[in-house]
């Protein structure tokens, strides 16, 4: 009999701690929730001060069954669920289930599942804290209260399988008033002058900048005319030079979101995608003689923070390995926002000596990309800021001015490992200019002018929305993966070039959102709702009465909702062919997986089928079928014959019609950094690449 009972969420988890914590501990798995509101009815008993009503989740009470016996077993139960409100309500659960005394010193957290870390963590157990608790217990109801009353009278009123949420709702008007804007949005034209110079054999470039010593915008045709009538011959002047060192400074190491932001920047990953590689690397990988090791730190949080003992050992690795200029100066102190909980550090590697390179053999591809991510950002962190020298120069031809700016990195400091990437994908690069000084006469070969129209503002990527539902306040850092899959499977929102279009359905609720129930779309209240939910957590408030004060209005507007809101049919978009086995028209509908095809005649005619997208090109291999787009199982795009499987042709890179000119062979389109390339499949031909 083990003296010890340890409770955690996973058994990836429990397998790495059980090995540090030795023979007298046994660690057992919940698998995550056992106890949680009915999926059936709302669970909430809004007359009796919002009590909710708990039950054993469908399937764990084998579980929970184990749980009992292992705890009458055991001298002491200790609960290490996740270090974060929702951990605290799991472990609350448990306690309650198994008889543990939640005042007792009964709860074990840690931030990384290192040996250390989890000695260190049973040696400082606590009690339950019942704010946590009751923060999450509070978003719980005020999640359930909105969508357990809101979604049925969609399904009554629109169609079935729509839902509403407090987070998602947002989100979806976010996305939706963008593409308003881009509707909305006027351009406006605007010129520029590039100019090709030249000082002896050495050739640079510079911009029209103004006239008299001010800047001038050109507006028009007629302003680059007028400006090009000034200029007197080709020879400019250097009226001033000024040379100055600039510092830049590294990247904070990683919160949830800027984590997600970046994978997708880098890495391509998706929001839902980064969290799952996130939960396995901080749970234990199987490295070698080492055995399971919690690779990188609790991957759910808002805090920049690092503990002493990280800093120390960064700075170490650090001045070995680069030398001791490369080592920041000081101890990093993480700025605290208004509503960072900072309960825990940043995500960053247990071990900075457990080198990418070193833990290669034993990641899968994605695991190691997003490993080397967050040590490559934790390491860029702790170093010395880079220092760029830069230099502007203003030329003159008359009174017309041109500018120049040039850069190079002096001093590299953090930049030698990492650069953090942009939206934009346009990162500092050095432009390097002559040596120039003011009375210098320089050339211009060639100056031509271009007319630009103003864009209007983007539409949200992953990591943009993420980033505006952080900036906003809304949501945590463990709400924006499901809440930007949720927007997806429920066909409000649809990826256009990676960007967020909304759909008509998802216009169409929204609009019935913003007319019934303004508030529950409206950013700044949902803010405000997060910070009580903070406010509970510290203590400074009661969940009753933050979900009492919401429950007034809200129940006003599901009443008037309940007798206003119309019946609105929404008819399936026609998919354009007939039904091969009776005849009747196919339609689009919207399944758990995406889009497919179905007959209009069902009931009776259950005919379904997928949707193919043909690329126009025939199957170089059986010379019959059309080549396809298809998605594997792990939703990668990839390109096969239609007649599959009497020919099994299959392209991760889209084939061309045309074919090889070199030896006959398929061509097709790969996508590379500088853009699309053109190579056969069967030789060495490749043609130059096309941005």
């Amino acid at each position: 009999m083990s003296d010890y009972l340890v409770i955690v969420e996973s058994p990836a988890k429990a397998k790495t701690i059980e090995r540090y914590l030795g023979k007298k501990y046994k660690v057992k798995a919940s698998m995550g929730h056992v106890i949680d509101l009915p999926k059936s009815q709302t669970g909430i008993d809004v007359e009796n001060n919002f009590q909710p009503k708990y039950i054993t989740i469908r399937g764990k009470g084998p579980i929970l069954k184990e749980l009992k016996t292992a705890a009458k077993k055991a001298k002491k139960v200790y609960l290490a669920a996740d270090p974060d409100r929702e951990g605290e309500a799991i472990a609350w659960h448990l306690a309650n289930s198994l008889g543990v005394d939640i005042q007792s010193d009964c709860r074990v957290v840690f931030n990384e599942i290192t040996k250390d870390a989890i000695k260190d963590s049973f040696k400082h157990p606590r009690a339950i804290n019942m704010d946590l608790v009751d923060s999450q217990q509070a978003r719980r109801i005020l999640d359930r209260l909105v969508g357990y009353n809101i979604s049925p009278l969609l399904w009554k009123k629109v169609k079935k399988g729509l839902s509403a949420g407090r987070v998602q709702s947002v989100a979806v008007r976010i996305i939706i008033d963008r593409e308003n804007e881009i509707k909305q949005f006027t351009p406006e034209e605007y010129w520029s002058i590039n100019g090709d110079f030249k000082k002896g054999r050495n050739s640079f470039q510079a911009d029209y900048y103004g006239v008299n010593g001010k800047k001038k915008k050109l507006s028009s045709k007629e302003d680059v005319d007028a400006i090009m009538n000034m200029l007197k011959g080709k020879e400019f002047l250097v009226d001033s030079v000024v040379k100055k060192e600039r510092k830049r400074h590294p990247a904070l190491p990683f919160t949830t979101s800027s984590l997600q932001q970046e994978a997708a920047r880098k890495l391509n990953f998706r929001a839902k995608k980064t969290m799952m590689l996130a939960q396995q690397l901080y749970e234990g990988i199987e490295i070698g003689k080492e055995g399971t090791v919690g690779l990188i730190t609790y991957m759910r949080t808002d805090s920049t923070r690092i503990s002493d003992v990280a800093q120390k050992e960064a700075a170490e690795y650090i001045t070995t390995q680069y030398g001791k200029e490369f080592k920041k100066a000081g101890q990093s102190k993480a700025t605290k926002k208004g509503n960072t909980q900072d309960a825990h550090e940043a995500v960053r590697p247990t071990s900075v000596y457990r080198q990418p390179s070193s833990v290669k053999a034993y990641l899968s591809r994605d695991q190691l990309r997003l490993y080397k991510l967050i040590w490559e950002r934790f390491v860029a962190s702790q170093m010395a800021s880079a220092i760029m020298d830069t230099m502007t120069v203003n030329m003159l031809n008359g009174s017309v001015i041109f500018r120049a700016n040039g850069s190079k990195v002096k001093f590299p400091g953090f930049m030698k490992v990492y650069v953090e990437g942009t939206d934009d994908q346009q990162e500092e690069k050095e432009n390097m200019l002559p040596d120039l000084q003011e009375g210098d006469k320089v050339i211009a070969e060639k100056l031509l002018p271009k007319q630009h129209f103003t864009q209007p503002p983007p539409r949200y990527t992953e990591a943009r929305l993420v980033k505006t539902l952080e900036e906003l306040g809304i949501g945590r850092p463990s709400t924006y993966a499901p809440t930007l899959d949720t927007i997806q499977r429920r066909g409000y929102v649809a990826l256009d070039n990676k960007r967020f279009v909304p759909t008509e359905l998802g216009e169409l609720v929204h609009e019935l959102m913003m007319e019934f129930f303004p508030e529950i779309v409206n950013v700044a209240f949902t803010a405000k709702m997060e910070s009580e939910l903070d406010e509970i957590e510290e203590g400074k408030v009661k969940w009753v009465e933050v979900i009492d004060e919401f429950y007034k209005g809200f129940e006003e507007d599901l009443e008037k909702a309940e007798k206003e809101m119309r019946e609105i049919e929404v008819k399936d978009e026609p998919a354009g062919e007939d039904c091969e086995k009776c005849g009747s028209p196919m339609v689009i509908k919207m399944g758990r997986y995406g889009k497919f095809m179905a007959c209009s005649n069902f009931p009776d005619c259950r005919n379904t089928k997928p949707i193919v997208k043909q690329i126009g090109v025939r199957c170089p291999n059986c010379k019959e079928g059309n080549i396809i787009e298809r998605k594997s199982k792990k939703k990668r795009l990839f390109y096969g014959c239609d007649r599959y499987p009497k020919c099994d042709f299959v392209s991760w890179d889209k084939p061309l019609e045309r074919p090889c000119p070199k030896c006959n062979g398929v061509l097709v389109e790969k996508k590379i950094k500088k853009g699309i390339q053109v190579q056969c499949r069967d030789c060495d031909y490749k043609e130059k690449p096309v941005q």
